[in-house]
């Protein structure tokens, strides 16, 4: 409703004879309780007009209902002005942008974003909390592109240090030869097994050497265990043969397990990272730091950087051994990464424990004078929790992201197959529906809730076919497509004699698309984007019940237009629902 501020400035200049800037009107949605669509807060105009706020509002009223053929009626609530604006206008808009191919589709805007999520190590497999982090960062990143970025999506694997040692150690000790293929494990969970092995023993072993007497952090650096594994670590920085081939054959069977996950949770990259590639980066950042006179050397070789005056602290980005510490590593990573893409905006999908070491890279590189570093941003995300009880995993500590896959397509199937609604169904549809239910309320769930907030996630609760959740959305869509098939819809444009108020409604509703898009892909946030998708499901819905008999109608300007409203609300559910990652079915 672009055309209501520039009369606005028209009615502003002729009631009191001064020019306003376009930026200083404020257009809102009227407020359910109140009269009319859009509403102008005028206490900014007071200043120019030198009257009350009520009265201000009620000559530009005035003003517009005379002179703007589709400002109807007008209300003044304590100096809002609210705006009833004709149904005309309104139709007109469905039928020459709603009803448009391109709509709510943004044009490239030349600018490139990277989007890193991810981001695992390959000694375990994949967690809730990987699941939150992938899902974000497939939303974000489609979200980016549906607003006219173009992305590139990057994995920095975790895939060297202690941790991996850990494993490789356990397998060659009580492995026995053991393989994916000679065990029916995905690889990422042979591998896991040998890091939960590894924990067990080396407890074993400290609590031995309590027994004799030695303190906790004594007998942690002394247990046999951790000194073989760090001895490994050393032999693989020296580029030992036989190290170096088991941790190749180890990750590659993590790697093989992970593909199977993430291409179940549906998400993709466009580029991979490994740390073993990128552990020594960093040390040319340092020596131009300290050129720069942005690090200083301590007395035993060590280099820092002084944070102090930024409200921070002192941090260390090169050990007196020359040897790096993750800054270091993230600092000629960050470098390089823009040497690949020459990216404008750099995102980081990582957990809320993460914040302070983000808050320090981004200063450190805007320091050194980078001029890409204010384009770097952490999506700092928070903790899932789980109802205590409903789901264990197979190591008793954190809930595995595949049995979390599979107990949600197993759910779906439950729940279907109890609405008795899939019988007619051949096979192979029903165990797609059943994972697209499933996969469907595992990420609308974790994606409708802002990212920054921890989140409590009940699977029986996401799989519900009402209520804000995802198969409630993914239903609606199939109902639908059901009622559009049944009419042999054909795309035409349609003038009704008139609308109902819930029409108005659906069409108010469907015009926000494109501002949701922006939204959303502003805050790098979809949980905004789920709720408008929720919202207009649940307006659907009621439309339906309102509008009964649609398919009885007889065929007319009337009939046509419901038909129009129906498939536009689809076409944006699904559109939306990809976003999410989310597939909308045909048949439910």
């Amino acid at each position: 409703m672009n055309f209501i501020i520039a009369e606005t400035q028209k009615a502003i200049f002729e009631l009191y004879n001064e020019e306003i800037a376009e930026g200083v009107i404020n257009i809102q949605e009227t407020r359910k309780e109140f009269e009319g669509q859009a509403t102008i807060v005028v206490f900014p105009v007071t200043k120019i007009s030198k009257k009350s706020p009520e009265q201000t509002a009620t000559e530009i009223g005035e003003y517009l209902v005379a002179h703007v053929a589709d400002i109807t009626k007008f209300n003044v609530v304590k100096g809002f002005l609210n705006l009833s604006i004709a149904e005309s206008y309104f139709l007109n808009q469905f039928n020459r942008e709603i009803l448009a191919p391109g709509f709510g589709v943004y044009k490239p805007n030349g600018k490139k974003v990277m989007v890193e999520y991810s981001s695992p190590n390959t000694n375990k497999p994949l967690h809730l909390g990987h699941v939150r982090n992938n899902l974000l960062g497939y939303s974000v990143s489609e979200l980016l592109k549906a607003y006219g970025y173009e992305v590139v999506k990057v994995n920095l694997v975790n895939d060297r240090g202690i941790h991996i040692c850990k494993s490789m150690l356990a397998w060659q000790k009580w492995g026995h030869g053991e393989t994916p293929e000679s065990t029916g494990l995905k690889g990422d969970h042979l591998v896991g097994k040998y890091y939960v092995i590894f924990d067990k023993e080396y407890k074993k072993e400290i609590d031995a050497l309590k027994a004799e007497g030695q303190s906790e952090e004594e007998a942690k650096k002394n247990a046999p265990l951790i000194k073989e594994a760090q001895h490994m670590l050393l032999k693989w920085e020296q580029g030992d043969e036989e190290v170096v081939s088991l941790w190749k054959t180890m990750n590659e069977w993590v790697y093989a397990g992970f593909n199977i996950t993430y291409k179940n949770l549906g998400v993709d990259f466009d580029k991979f990272y490994y740390e073993s590639n990128t552990y020594l980066l960093g040390k040319d950042t340092v020596e131009e730091g300290l050129a720069k006179g942005v690090f200083f050397k301590k007395e035993d070789g060590s280099v820092w950087i002084d944070l102090t005056a930024d409200g921070l602290d002192q941090k260390l980005v090169l050990r007196a051994d020359g040897t790096s510490v993750y800054i270091t590593q993230d600092l000629g990573t960050a470098e390089m990464k823009h040497d690949d893409f020459g990216m404008d905006e750099s995102i980081y999908v990582v957990g809320n424990e993460q914040d302070y070491h983000f808050k320090v890279l981004f200063l450190i590189l805007e320091k050194l004078g980078k001029s890409w570093a204010k384009g770097l941003y952490h999506l700092s995300y928070g903790m899932v929790d789980l109802p205590n009880g409903k789901m264990k995993s197979r190591e008793g500590t954190v809930v595995d992201a595949d049995e979390l896959i599979e107990s949600m397509v197993s759910t779906a199937r439950e729940k279907t197959e109890a609405l008795g609604k899939t019988g007619d169904f051949p096979q192979e549809d029903k165990e797609e529906l059943y994972q697209n239910i499933g996969l469907g309320a595992l990420k609308y769930f974790l994606l409708k809730v802002e990212p920054k907030k921890r989140l409590l996630f009940n699977p029986a609760e996401s799989i519900d076919f009402q209520g804000n959740t995802g198969p409630f959305i993914q239903y609606t869509h199939a109902r639908i497509k059901s009622l559009l098939a049944k009419a042999n819809y054909q795309l035409a444009a349609s003038q009704p004699a008139q609308i109902l108020p819930v029409e108005l409604e659906m069409i108010l509703q469907l015009a926000k698309y494109p501002a949701e898009i922006a939204i959303a892909a502003k805050a790098y946030s979809p949980a905004s984007l789920a709720n408008y998708l929720y919202e207009l499901a649940k307006l659907f819905n009621k439309f339906y019940h309102e509008v009964p008999q649609i398919l009885k109608m007889e065929e007319g300007e009337e009939k046509q237009f419901r038909l129009n409203l129906s498939k536009k609300t689809a076409d944006m559910i699904h559109a939306g629902m990809l976003i999410l990652g989310i597939t909308s079915p045909e048949r439910m």
